[in-house]
C-alpha cells in the first residue's frame, strides 16, 4: 500500500488482454459508448411542427387573406408562422444532442494494457476484461474492479452527487457489483474522476451496461412533460374557430334568406368570418413564449424550451441538488479547534490566527498532496495560502517530500515526511485524517478521546466533515513501516464544508412565500444535509428521508412520504427518478434542479428541469428545460416571478381577445337582422387586427407584474387558461361595448343617418371602446390610476399610432374615402367620447366589485 508508484508497473500476472482478444471483444460487446439513438432530421421535426393544429390554423388564416388579396395581412401571419416553424424546429434539434452530451463525457482516452504492455487508447474502444491504469487527474473510461490501489480517492459527484470524493480499496474477495458511492468499495465507475493517487482495475462493464450507461438508457426512456397551455391554447382555438365558421354561416343564411343575393351573402360571411378568425391566439402564445425566453434570458436564465415557462408559476415543489445548487461546490475551511479545545471560526485576515490555529494550517497542508485534486485538499492549501507566511510553505522553502503513508482500510489517515534541509536527514512529519485514527496514532487516553468525541459531534451537527491534524518529528533515513513508529502530538480538529450560496437563504423565503415547498434531494449523508437545509431555511423535520429507507418502499409509500419530506438523503440517480414521479402523481407541479449526470433523467421527466449552466455538465444542461447562467439559485425565483408574469399577461390577452370579438361578432350580424347596410368591409376588419393584434402581444406582454404576485399560492395544475370568472368577465365586457355602440348604431339608423356617416360613427365608436378596454384589462387586481402609473412605453406608442391613424381616416378626405366614411360632427365625436369613457368606468367599478369576490 505504501510503496511508490512504480511498483504498479505491470507483474508477471497482470499482462492484460492480448490484442486479439481484445477486438474480438469490441465485436462481441460494440463500442464502450452509449447506443446511438435515431436521430430525427430537420425536416421530419418541420413535418412534425407542421401538424400542430395552431400552427395550421396560422396558415390557413394566412392563405384566407392571401386570398382576399389582403397581403400586408397574410405576410404578416405567414412570417409568424414561419417564425413559430425555426423556433420550434432549433429547440427539437437541440434536445436530440442530450445523448451525444453523455456520449463525449464517457469516451475520454484510457491508457490500457495489453500485451504486457502499456497502452493509450481512445475510451470507446476499451472492453470488458482489460486492464486500466488509473492516476490522479484521469476520468475512468469504463466500469473496474480495482486489483491494484495505492491511495486512491475518486470524486463520483457526477453520479451520486456527493460533494466528497471516497476512498477506494481493492478486495481479497470480489463482492457483488456494488453502487456508487461510500468508502473502502473496489470498484471504480465510468466518468469518475481520480483526485489522489494510483491504480491497476479490471473492466467489467462498458458502455450501455456501466452505471453511466443506465442513466443514458433511462433518458431515452423518459418523454419530456408535455405543455399543457398549448393543449389548452389548442382546444380554445378550434372551440373559437368553430364558432366563428358557425357565426359566418348564419351569417350567409340570414342574407341569402332576407336579402336574396347569394354571392353578395358569401361575400359578406367571409368578411365576418374574418372578423371572427381567432389567429391571435396561437400569435399571442408564440409571441408570449418568444419574449418571455428574452425576458428570462436577461436575468442570466436560459429557457432551452420556450413552451415551460408556462409552468414555471405553477409549480408547487422545487426538488434541488445540495452540491453546486444550494452550495458553491467548493471546500473551504470554515471551523478550528485546536487541542485546547477553542473554537475559532477563521477571520479576516487570516494572519490574526493564533499560533495553534497556524500550526493546524501547516500541518494540514503538509499532510496533502503537493498538486491537490481532491477537493478537501485544495481548502488546505488555500487556507495555508491566506493563512501563512509565502515563507513557511514548503514550496517557497524548497522543502521536498521524502515518504507518504496513504489512507489504509484499518488507518483512515495519510501522514508525510518532509525534509525542510536535503542535505539533514531531520524531518517534519504531519497527519492528517479521521479524529479517530489521528487519536490512535497519537496515543490518546479515554479522557482526550472522549473530549476529541464531544467536539466531534458538535462539528458533524453543523454538517462540517472533520478531519483531526498531528505534528511530530524524526532523525533517520530510514522511515518506518507504518505511521505507527512516529512519535506525534494531537494538534487540533478542522471543519470542512462547502459553503452554502449567499442568495440561497432569501431565495428559499421567497419560494416558501409563493406557496412552493423546497424539497432537498442530495446523495450526501444525513446529518450533512439535515445542517445544509437548516442553514438554507429549509425545514428538515423530524426525520430526512433516505435512500435505504426509499429503496424498501412502494411507489404508493413512497407518494404518501413525498407529499411532506423535506430532505432527502444518500440518494441515488433512480430514486431521484422515483422521487419526481412519486409527486407528479400526487398531481404537484415539479421543478427539479441539478447539475450532474445523475440528475439527468430527473431533470428530463420533471415538469421544470432547471440546470446549472456554470458548473453543470452538458448532460444535464440538455436535458433540463431551463438553464441557469450564473448557477445562482436565486435566479430560480426570478425565472418563477417572471413565469408568473408571462402567465398573468398571456391572461390579459386572452380575455382581451375574447371580449373584443364579442362586439365585433355582434355588430357584424346585427345588420343583417335589422335589414340595415353592412358595417364591415375586409379594409375595417384589418384596421382592427392592427389594433388588436399589437397590443394583445406586444403591449400586455410589457405589463409590469402585479404586486402580489409573490403573494399568491401556485396555480392549480387543472386550473384551464379561461377560468369561468374570467369567462364571464370577458363576455360582460364585450356586452357592454356591444350594447352601448349597437345602441348608437340603431339610434343613428332610426334617425336616418346616411350610410358612409353610420359607419364612420359605428366604427369609430367601436374602435375607442376597444381602447377602453385596453385600459380595463392591464391589471386584474390594482385600479386605473395605479395601472397607468406603470409605465408601458409599448402600449403609449400603439396608441398613438391608433390615434393617428384613426384621426387621418375621419379627417383625411383620401383615407376617408378609402375607409368609406363619411364626415363626423362635433356632437358626433362627444357622443363617441361619451360611449368609451362609459365603457371604462362602468368596467373599472365592475373590475372593484369582481376582483373582491372572485379571483380572474
Amino acid at each position: 500500500m505504501d510503496q511508490p508508484a512504480e511498483a504498479l508497473d505491470r507483474p508477471a500476472s497482470l499482462a492484460g488482454l492480448s490484442e486479439q482478444q481484445a477486438q474480438a471483444r469490441l465485436k462481441t460487446d460494440g463500442f464502450n459508448e452509449l447506443p446511438r439513438q435515431e436521430h430525427r432530421t430537420p425536416l421530419a421535426i418541420v413535418g412534425e411542427v407542421l401538424r400542430e393544429p395552431m400552427l395550421a390554423l396560422l396558415l390557413v388564416g394566412g392563405g384566407i387573406y392571401l386570398l382576399l388579396g389582403d397581403v400586408q395581412e397574410a405576410l404578416i401571419l405567414l412570417a409568424f408562422a414561419c417564425a413559430s416553424i425555426a423556433i420550434t424546429t432549433v429547440q427539437e434539434t437541440r434536445t436530440e444532442r442530450v445523448l451525444d452530451a453523455l456520449r463525449d463525457l464517457t469516451s475520454p482516452r484510457a491508457l490500457v494494457i495489453r500485451d504486457g504492455t502499456r497502452r493509450r487508447i481512445p475510451g470507446r474502444e476499451v472492453v470488458r476484461g482489460d486492464l486500466i491504469v488509473l492516476g490522479e487527474g484521469d476520468r475512468v473510461p469504463a466500469d473496474a474492479v480495482l486489483v491494484q490501489a495505492q491511495d486512491l480517492l475518486a470524486d463520483e459527484s457526477l453520479l451520486t452527487g456527493e460533494a466528497v470524493a471516497v476512498r477506494k480499496s481493492v478486495a481479497t474477495t470480489v463482492p457483488p457489483t456494488a453502487r456508487p458511492g461510500g468508502d473502502d468499495l473496489p470498484f471504480v465507475y465510468s466518468g469518475a474522476l481520480i483526485v489522489r493517487g494510483s491504480g491497476l482495475a479490471e473492466v467489467h462493464a462498458t458502455g450501455a451496461a456501466s452505471e453511466i450507461g443506465r442513466i443514458g438508457q433511462s433518458l431515452r426512456m423518459l418523454d419530456t412533460e408535455p405543455p399543457r397551455l398549448r393543449a389548452q391554447m389548442a382546444r380554445l382555438t378550434r372551440l373559437c374557430a368553430i364558432g366563428g365558421s358557425a357565426v359566418s354561416a348564419l351569417a350567409l343564411i340570414l342574407y341569402g334568406t332576407l336579402r336574396g343575393g347569394w354571392l353578395d351573402a358569401v361575400l359578406a360571411a367571409i368578411t365576418i368570418g374574418m372578423s371572427m378568425l381567432p389567429e391571435e391566439f396561437p400569435v399571442v402564445l408564440t409571441v408570449f413564449m418568444a419574449m418571455g425566453a428574452w425576458r428570462i434570458s436577461r436575468a442570466r436564465v436560459l429557457t432551452r424550451r420556450a413552451a415551460s415557462i408556462e409552468t414555471l408559476g405553477s409549480a408547487t415543489v422545487l426538488c434541488t441538488d445540495k452540491t453546486g445548487t444550494l452550495t458553491e461546490n467548493r471546500m473551504s475551511i470554515v471551523e478550528l479547534r485546536p487541542a485546547d479545545n477553542a473554537t475559532i471560526a477563521p477571520p479576516t485576515p487570516l494572519t490574526a490566527l493564533t499560533p495553534q490555529a497556524q500550526a493546524l494550517a501547516l500541518h494540514g497542508l503538509l499532510a496533502s498532496a503537493p498538486q491537490p485534486f481532491d477537493p478537501m485538499e485544495t481548502a488546505f492549501h488555500a487556507f495555508a495560502r491566506t493563512a501563512l507566511p509565502d515563507t513557511q510553505l514548503p514550496s517557497r522553502a524548497g522543502w521536498t517530500l521524502a515518504r507518504t503513508y496513504g489512507l489504509r482500510p484499518d488507518l483512515l489517515a495519510v501522514t508525510q515526511a518532509w525534509r525542510p534541509d536535503a542535505a539533514k536527514p531531520a524531518c517534519i512529519i504531519a497527519a492528517k485524517g479521521a479524529p479517530e485514527a489521528i487519536a490512535a496514532l497519537c496515543h490518546l487516553d479515554d479522557t482526550r478521546r472522549t473530549a476529541i468525541r464531544q467536539a466531534l459531534d458538535a462539528m458533524a451537527a453543523q454538517g462540517l466533515r472533520v478531519l483531526g491534524i498531528a505534528k511530530g518529528a524524526y532523525e533517520g533515513e530510514d522511515f518506518p513501516e507504518t505511521p505507527h513508529g512516529f512519535t506525534l502530538t494531537f494538534l487540533g480538529l478542522v471543519g470542512i464544508a462547502d459553503p452554502l450560496r449567499p442568495s440561497v437563504p432569501a431565495a428559499v423565503r421567497d419560494c416558501r412565500t409563493a406557496g412552493i415547498r423546497i424539497m432537498m434531494i442530495t446523495g450526501d449523508y444525513p446529518e450533512t444535509a439535515r445542517a445544509i437545509a437548516r442553514a438554507a431555511g429549509i425545514d428538515a423535520g423530524a426525520t430526512v428521508l433516505t435512500g435505504d429507507a426509499i429503496a424498501t418502499l412502494s411507489q404508493p409509500d413512497l407518494q404518501q412520504r413525498a407529499r411532506t419530506a423535506t430532505v432527502c438523503a444518500r440518494i441515488m440517480p433512480e430514486q431521484k427518478l422515483r422521487i419526481v414521479q412519486a409527486l407528479k402523481a400526487d398531481d404537484a407541479i415539479v421543478a427539479m434542479t441539478g447539475d450532474g449526470v445523475n440528475d439527468a433523467p430527473s431533470l428530463k421527466a420533471a415538469h421544470i428541469g432547471i440546470a446549472m449552466g456554470g458548473r453543470g455538465t452538458d448532460v444535464a444542461r440538455e436535458a433540463a428545460a431551463i438553464v441557469l447562467l450564473d448557477d445562482d439559485f436565486g435566479s430560480i425565483v426570478t425565472a418563477i416571478r417572471l413565469g408568473r408574469r408571462i402567465y398573468d399577461n398571456l391572461r390579459k390577452a386572452m380575455g382581451f381577445i375574447f371580449a373584443v370579438h364579442v362586439p365585433i361578432a355582434g355588430l357584424a350580424l346585427l345588420p343583417l337582422v335589422l335589414g340595415d347596410p353592412i358595417i364591415f368591409a375586409p379594409i375595417h376588419i384589418a384596421f382592427l387586427e392592427m389594433v388588436i393584434d399589437p397590443v394583445c402581444t406586444l403591449a400586455f406582454e410589457a405589463e409590469t407584474e402585479e404586486d402580489d404576485i409573490m403573494r399568491r399560492p401556485p396555480r392549480p395544475p387543472s386550473e384551464p387558461l379561461f377560468s369561468p370568472p374570467l369567462i364571464v368577465w370577458s363576455l360582460l365586457q364585450g356586452l357592454l361595448v356591444f350594447i352601448l355602440v349597437g345602441g348608437i348604431f340603431m339610434f343613428a339608423t332610426l334617425r336616418a343617418m346616411p350610410a358612409d356617416e353610420l359607419r364612420a360613427l359605428t366604427f369609430v365608436s367601436l374602435v375607442l371602446s376597444i381602447v377602453s378596454l385596453i385600459l380595463v384589462n392591464r391589471s386584474f387586481s390594482t385600479s386605473l390610476v395605479t395601472a397607468i402609473r406603470r409605465p408601458n412605453a409599448t402600449l403609449v406608442w400603439i396608441l398613438a399610432m391608433v390615434v393617428a391613424v384613426l384621426a387621418a381616416s375621419v379627417l383625411a378626405p383620401p383615407i376617408r374615402g378609402l375607409f368609406r366614411f363619411g364626415p363626423l360632427h362635433w356632437h358626433d365625436l362627444a357622443l363617441i367620447l361619451a360611449v368609451a369613457a362609459t365603457v371604462l368606468i362602468v368596467l373599472e367599478t365592475a373590475k372593484i366589485f369582481w376582483r373582491d369576490r372572485l379571483r380572474f
